[in-house]
């Protein structure tokens, strides 16, 4: 199963604090061990909120709402996908993470897949996306790599 596991925003990364080149060196042990055991899809850490923007969807209408925005609780300031056999692989990985211990959450949450969407998904959806929207980004990462 894949989880994604949601690092919550702190005061700290709201005001654009980056992490030393000490932690940044624990969580690179730590990401290693991760990928080593086959369990990191990907990894990355998001700016501020004050950088970003929210769309609020109203009928037809779309509203741009610039950040920052309120409720740092609420807010994410990184991620991991992880491939794990099970949630309780994953909370034991992440007992194991570095730089926590401040009384920092993360929330860690499966992420749906094809099958969860029942009967709505069918073998050729699913083969139409691989196909065309799977293959396109793929073919665009590897444009914008060679840039």
């Amino acid at each position: 199963m894949r989880v994604m596991v949601i690092v919550k925003a702190s005061a700290d990364s709201e005001a654009g604090g980056m992490p030393d080149a000490r932690e940044l060196a624990e969580m690179g042990k730590f990401n290693e061990k991760l990928a080593e055991a086959g369990v990191l899809l990907m990894a990355e850490g998001l700016q501020a909120s004050s950088k970003g923007v929210r769309v609020r969807f109203d009928g037809k209408q779309r509203t741009v709402i610039d950040g920052p925005f309120a409720e740092t609780r609420e807010l994410v300031a990184g991620f991991w996908l992880w491939q794990v056999r099970s949630m309780e692989e994953a909370i034991e990985w992440i007992k194991r993470a570095p730089l926590f211990d401040g009384g920092m959450e993360i929330e860690l949450r499966p992420v749906a897949e094809m099958e969860d969407f029942g009967d709505a998904v069918t073998p050729e959806t699913i083969r139409e996306y691989e196909t065309k929207v799977l293959k396109k980004a793929a073919k665009l990462r590897e444009k914008a790599a060679k840039h």
